[in-house]
């Protein structure tokens, strides 16, 4: 029963739709209706400002991390459930007819919960994937790309603590499934990438 529970919280915390709260709230602006589309910080930044950006991958974070740290209290044993739960969530919210962002802060965010709750003194488990992130977004302009390539950055990461640590197998098996959701929500971008015709950041030298 707590198991339900807190997938339940973790979901609707998810489905909180940070960009489209603070769009209409302080810009009178449904970023639903310019840009991509999409309810995610790159569409945020995109139509609002790169501040915006910043404040809403930030919040779309903790909407993870405070699942997981929820859990935990809750229920412990269940924060991988409470995370992957929340992405779920942002990417179908029902505050936002089933249509949301990505889920690349929120995976984040769900990272941070499990170096923080789950594996401890690996901070770096956590900051590797971050560090890539920017990486590889400098080298390529492609956000789409960063967000695929560092969480499996991350991915690989978990893997090598599961057999040379002996983490859970449960953490890099989640954090692998998550990494396939997040790829198959930028299939299009995938295949815009592959086109050429991929929107590239500006702001970046």
């Amino acid at each position: 029963m707590k198991l339900v529970l807190v997938i339940l919280i973790s979901y609707l915390f998810g489905s909180v739709p940070w960009a489209l709260v603070i769009g209409k709230l302080f810009y009178h602006k449904d970023i639903r209706q310019e840009g991509s589309g999409n309810l995610g910080a790159s569409n945020a930044g995109r139509v609002l400002g790169k501040h915006v950006a910043v404040i809403v991958t930030v919040l779309d974070a903790l909407k993870a991390f405070f699942s997981m740290l929820l859990a935990h209290y809750i229920a412990p044993g269940t924060e991988i459930y409470a995370g992957l739960a929340c992405c779920i969530g942002h990417c179908f919210p029902v505050f936002a007819q089933f249509k949301g962002g990505k889920a690349v802060a929120t995976s984040y965010g769900f990272l941070l919960g499990i170096c923080v709750l789950l594996t401890h003194e690996y901070v770096w488990q956590f900051c590797l994937p971050v560090v890539s992130f920017f990486a590889i977004l400098y080298l390529t302009k492609m956000v789409s790309v960063s967000s695929i390539g560092s969480l499996l950055i991350a991915v690989i990461a978990s893997f090598v603590l599961y057999f040379v640590k002996g983490i859970d197998i449960s953490i890099p098996l989640a954090l692998l499934v998550l990494w396939c959701f997040v790829t198959y929500r930028h299939r299009g971008n995938l295949e815009r990438v592959k086109n050429g015709t991929e929107s590239k950041i500006k702001w970046m030298g």
